[in-house]
């Protein structure tokens, strides 16, 4: 028999039995980071190949703009203040990992001692980039996760007008990823990466 709301602890124990049922998503929280030229942070992570935008997964009931402060606090012990929500996506699943929701976060610019001073403070990091756009082969999330180049692409182009909100249905229409692809292309040349930076400081 169903138990009615007149018996609270009967009826938060009913209510219990189908969340336990319910799917559980993993959610990522990533960042983006600009100098005052406008390039932008990547990271080199130590645990998969490529270069990412800097940030990582929520623990358990974490609020997705509280994991993204933690991870930026963890890796470069910045305290940042989000500017707002620039792209929300939906990974599907790939190898081991289940599906997962994106969020990546407007972090606004870092300022001149900032861009100066940054190294990695995580052993998960292994060095760290400012580039003009992210590239080709600095494609994030390269493993099993085609959609991670354009939601970072997407992410850049939403951060440079302040305020706008990126939806998903940008992320899936091929004509809008066609333009940013051959737009991010001539940005690219002429235009190099500053050298990475390793914890210790060292240019590679």
């Amino acid at each position: 028999m169903k138990p009615s709301p007149a018996d609270p602890e009967a009826w938060n124990a009913y209510l219990a039995e189908g969340n336990a049922m319910q799917a559980r998503k993993r959610v990522s929280a990533d960042v983006l980071l600009r100098d005052e030229e406008g390039r932008v942070l990547l990271v080199k992570p130590t645990y998969k190949p490529g270069w990412d935008l800097p940030g990582g997964m929520a623990e358990a009931n974490e609020a997705p703009d509280d994991a993204a402060r933690r991870e930026l606090k963890e890796e470069f012990g910045l305290d940042v203040t989000l500017h707002g929500l620039l792209v929300v996506d939906w990974v599907p699943p790939h190898g081991p990992w289940d599906d997962q929701l994106a969020f990546i976060f407007d972090g606004g610019t870092l300022t001149a001692r900032q861009t100066v001073e940054i190294r990695p403070h995580d052993r998960e990091l292994l060095r760290l980039r400012l580039c003009p756009r992210p590239k080709p082969h600095q494609r994030t999330r390269p493993a099993g996760d085609p959609r991670g180049h354009r939601r970072s692409a997407v992410a850049v182009r939403a951060g440079r007008i302040r305020g706008r909100r990126t939806a998903l249905g940008e992320l899936l229409r091929p004509d809008q990823a066609h333009r940013g692809h051959r737009h991010r292309a001539r940005a690219a040349r002429g235009r190099g990466c500053r050298r990475a930076v390793d914890r210790r400081g060292a240019a590679r």
